[in-house]
């Protein structure tokens, strides 16, 4: 099966299944999915993002960037819910040509996982409690839905080199992500090099300085957002194969 699903107006959606996991499980195929903003389904893609029997959508953007560029159609067999995980907005369009991705996109990861312990742990609860397929995203798939792709991925004990790996696979969506930016915004420069890369530096060292204060992923997710062996076990039973 290919991670990369294809639809005509989503460039970074994925599938996180098939990764070797905790106990030699692996993680389900079909079963979690993260992608950019679901605001743009239409037509054939909303034809083929409804026959994969997604059941919940967790929406990660800031309420106001939902209500500028939509957010994804109503439907019944549906449950969404808004988690805006990001509580000090930034604009990576406008930065400049000096500014290193490594260092400063760990830095803005590092603000969302002490900013949005609420949000993360709500979302954590979500992905645990639902049976059904599950898909969560932001406005390109790669900052706020790696963030929580690292930390799902994390707990039901995928190996750090394989997460690293899928926060990477967002390179390949780079292309159509830049081109997406300088069509909606034709009036504006983009600034960074940066924008919409995702070299694997970044997720490095977001989570090696995440074990550097709290001993691990799992030891911060423990601190900081509550998780205790009860979500974690329920998470795996929910996201691995048995």
């Amino acid at each position: 099966m290919r991670r990369h699903i294809t639809f005509d107006h989503l460039h970074n959606f994925r599938d996180l299944g098939g990764y070797p996991a905790a106990g030699g499980r692996t993680v389900r195929w079909g079963r979690l999915f993260r992608s950019d903003s679901l605001g743009k389904l239409r037509d054939q893609d909303w034809d083929r993002f409804l026959a994969l029997g997604v059941r919940t959508v967790i929406d990660l953007r800031h309420p106001w960037e939902v209500e500028r560029s939509g957010r994804l159609p109503h439907h019944p067999s549906l449950a969404y819910h808004n988690l805006s995980i990001e509580h000090r907005p930034y604009d990576q369009a406008a930065l400049g040509p000096d500014v290193g991705p490594a260092r400063y996109l760990a830095d803005r990861y590092a603000e969302v996982a002490h900013d949005g312990v609420k949000e993360l742990r709500r979302a954590l609860e979500i992905v645990a409690g639902d049976t059904g397929p599950l898909v969560f995203h932001c406005h390109s798939g790669k900052d706020r839905t790696g963030l929580l792709a690292m930390l799902v991925l994390a707990l039901i004990g995928v190996h750090e080199d394989d997460i690293v790996a899928d926060f990477a696979l967002t390179g390949l969506a780079t292309e159509h992500l830049v081109a997406e930016w300088r069509a909606s915004y034709p009036h504006l420069t983009l600034g960074w090099p940066a924008y919409g890369r995702a070299p694997a530096g970044i997720m490095s060292l977001f989570m090696a300085e995440l074990a550097a204060r709290y001993g691990s992923v799992r030891g911060y997710a423990a601190q900081r957002l509550g998780v205790d062996d009860e979500l974690v076990s329920a998470l795996r039973g929910q996201l691995l194969t048995p």
